[in-house]
C-alpha cells in the first residue's frame, strides 16, 4: 500500500514562498506520474501541477509561472516550490499519483494571510 507524507506547509504572508515536500513509500514511484492537489475550505479538490516519470510538467493556469513541481526519484520525493502566494491559495495541499489513487495522505496546510 502506498503511503504519502506531505510536509512544508505553514503560515506565509501574501507574496511569500513555500516549498512543499511529499515522501512516497511503495513500489513504482519512479514510473508513476505524480501530482499536487489542493483543497480550499468549501471547495472541491483542485489539480495544481503534474510531473511525469520523465520530468515533463503541467500546471493549472492559475499557478503557471509561480509554482514549480519537481521530483527526486532516488529519494521517492516530489516537491512543489510556490512563490507569490495569495490568500485564495490557502488550502490543504496533497500529493498523489496522476491520475489520483484512492490513497491520500494527510496533506499539509498552507495559510496565506497578513
Amino acid at each position: 500500500q502506498v503511503q504519502l507524507v506531505e510536509s512544508g506547509g505553514g503560515l506565509v504572508q501574501p507574496g511569500g514562498s513555500l516549498r512543499l515536500s511529499c515522501s512516497v513509500s511503495g513500489s513504482g514511484f519512479s514510473i508513476d506520474a505524480m501530482a499536487w492537489y489542493r483543497m480550499a475550505p468549501g471547495k472541491q479538490r483542485e489539480l495544481v501541477a503534474i510531473i511525469s516519470s520523465g520530468g515533463y510538467t503541467n500546471y493549472a493556469d492559475s499557478v503557471k509561472g509561480r509554482f514549480t513541481i519537481s521530483r527526486d526519484n532516488a529519494k521517492n520525493t516530489v516537491y512543489l516550490q510556490m512563490i507569490s502566494l495569495n490568500p485564495e491559495e490557502t488550502a490543504v495541499y496533497h500529493c498523489n499519483r496522476y491520475p489520483a489513487s484512492d490513497f491520500w495522505g494527510q496533506g499539509t496546510q498552507v495559510a496565506v494571510s497578513s
